[in-house]
C-alpha cells in the first residue's frame, strides 16, 4: 500500500520539499512496535535544519520529514501490551535503544543510539508512521488534533530544561530568549505554572504582547540594546536566576551577563551557531551552573502528557496547513513570524 507524505530527495531550500502519493507504507518491526495513522503533525525548527542538511546525517530518498504527530493506532506487534487498536495517541519522536547503560538508568534521551524521527529515521509528515510502543501515550478525546500534534517535542524539551535540569522554582526570575517558538512558549508556560517570574525577549511587539498575556513578567525588545544590560537595570543589577538558551553564538555572552550569582543556564540548541566562548573566571567566581538538555525520558514524557490530559500546558497553534501545502507551512516557520506551532493536517487532506 502506498501513502501520501511530505518528503525530500536532497538537502537544500524549500524547493526540495515534495508532496508525494507513492511512498511505501512502513511495516511493523515484529517486536514492540505500533503503526499510527496520523491525523496531524507539527513543524519544529529541527525540520528546517534537516531540510538544509546536518553534519553526519544522511537521508535515503524519498525521505519523509517530520518529528511531532498524533493519530490512532492502526496496527501493532503481538507483544505490545497496554495499548489497543484505535487508541488516540501522541508520539514522542526521540527513539532510544532501551538496552544501553543510560536507558537502564531511565535516561532515554542520553541513549548512545538516540535518534529522532525525521532526522535519523523516516518521520511523521505522512499518513502512517511506525514507532516503538514505548514512544506513544494515549490522550483523551478532549484534546484537539492540532493541539496534540503541536505538543510533544517542544513541551518535553522545555520540561526537561526547566524542571529537571534548571530546577526552576517559585520565586525564581527566568529569562527566555526568542518568545514565539514552541520550546520558548512551553518554557514560559511551565515556569509561570511553577511560580517563577518570567522575562522573555522578542523583536516583535505583537509577540511581546502575547507573551505578557500568557503570564510573562517582562517582555524585552532584544533589538533595543543588549539584553543583559536591560536585565541588570530592571533587577537592580542582580540578574536572573535562570536563562533558557537555544540561540547559541549570538546571545551567549548576553545570557551569561544576565545571570545572577549562583545562576543556572540551560541550553537545548544553537540556532545562530555552535561556537561559544566565555571567561572561565566568571564561571567559577559567580558559581554559575551550565546545563545541556535534549528531549526527555519516559518519566518526563508521562509528566507532560498528564499535563496535556488535564488541560494544562496547551500550546498555541499559529496556523494549520494541508499536507499537500507543506511548502507553505515550512515558509511560515522559516520567516519566523509565527507565535506558536505550525501544524500539518494529514487526515482528510
Amino acid at each position: 500500500m502506498q501513502l501520501r507524505a511530505l518528503t525530500i530527495d536532497a538537502h537544500g531550500g524549500l524547493e526540495q520539499l515534495r508532496y508525494r502519493e507513492d511512498v511505501a507504507t512502513p511495516e511493523l518491526t515484529g517486536s514492540g512496535s505500533v503503526r499510527v495513522r496520523l491525523h496531524t503533525a507539527a513543524l519544529n525548527r529541527l525540520d528546517l535544519f534537516t531540510l538544509g542538511g546536518l553534519p553526519g546525517v544522511t537521508i535515503t530518498p524519498p525521505w519523509v520529514m517530520g518529528a511531532d504527530g498524533m493519530g490512532v493506532i492502526e496496527a501493532m506487534d503481538a507483544d505490545v501490551r497496554g495499548l489497543a487498536l484505535g487508541d488516540r495517541v501522541v508520539i514522542n519522536p526521540g527513539i532510544s535503544c532501551r538496552g544501553c547503560e543510560f536507558c537502564a538508568r531511565g535516561e532515554h534521551s542520553l541513549c548512545t543510539r538516540f535518534r529522532l524521527l525525521g532526522e535519523h529515521l523516516p518521520g511523521s509528515f505522512a499518513e502512517f508512521v511506525v514507532v516503538p510502543a514505548t514512544n506513544v501515550r494515549r490522550i483523551p478525546a478532549s484534546v484537539p488534533d492540532d493541539v496534540a500534534a503541536a505538543f510533544t517535542l517542544a513541551t518535553l524539551t522545555a520540561w526537561r530544561m526547566c524542571v529537571t535540569r534548571a530546577q526552576v522554582k517559585a520565586g525564581d526570575d527566568v529569562l527566555i530568549w526568542g518568545i514565539g517558538g514552541g520550546v520558548a512558549i512551553a518554557a514560559l508556560q511551565i515556569c509561570v505554572a511553577r511560580g517563577a517570574r518570567v522575562w522573555v525577549t522578542s523583536s516583535s511587539a505583537a509577540k511581546r504582547v502575547r507573551a505578557l498575556a500568557l503570564g510573562a513578567h517582562e517582555a524585552l525588545d532584544h533589538t533595543a540594546g543588549d539584553v543583559d544590560r536591560q536585565v541588570r537595570r530592571l533587577t537592580g543589577r542582580r540578574g536572573v536566576d535562570v536563562v533558557v538558551e537555544s540561540v547559541g553564538e549570538k546571545t551567549w555572552a548576553q545570557s551569561l551577563g544576565s545571570l545572577a550569582r549562583g545562576g543556572r543556564l540551560v541550553t537545548c540548541g544553537g540556532t545562530s551557531g555552535p561556537a561559544i566562548s566565555m571567561d572561565v573566571r566568571r564561571l567559577f567566581w559567580h558559581q554559575w551552573s551550565i546545563h545541556g538538555s535534549t528531549m526527555g525520558n519516559d518519566a518526563e514524557f508521562d509528566a507532560v502528557v498528564a499535563e496535556l490530559a488535564a488541560g494544562r500546558l496547551i500550546p498555541p497553534v499559529d496556523s494549520v496547513h494541508a499536507l499537500r501545502d507543506g511548502r507553505a507551512a515550512f515558509a511560515r516557520l522559516e520567516e519566523g513570524a509565527q507565535f506558536g506551532k505550525v501544524v500539518l493536517r494529514i487526515g482528510d487532506d
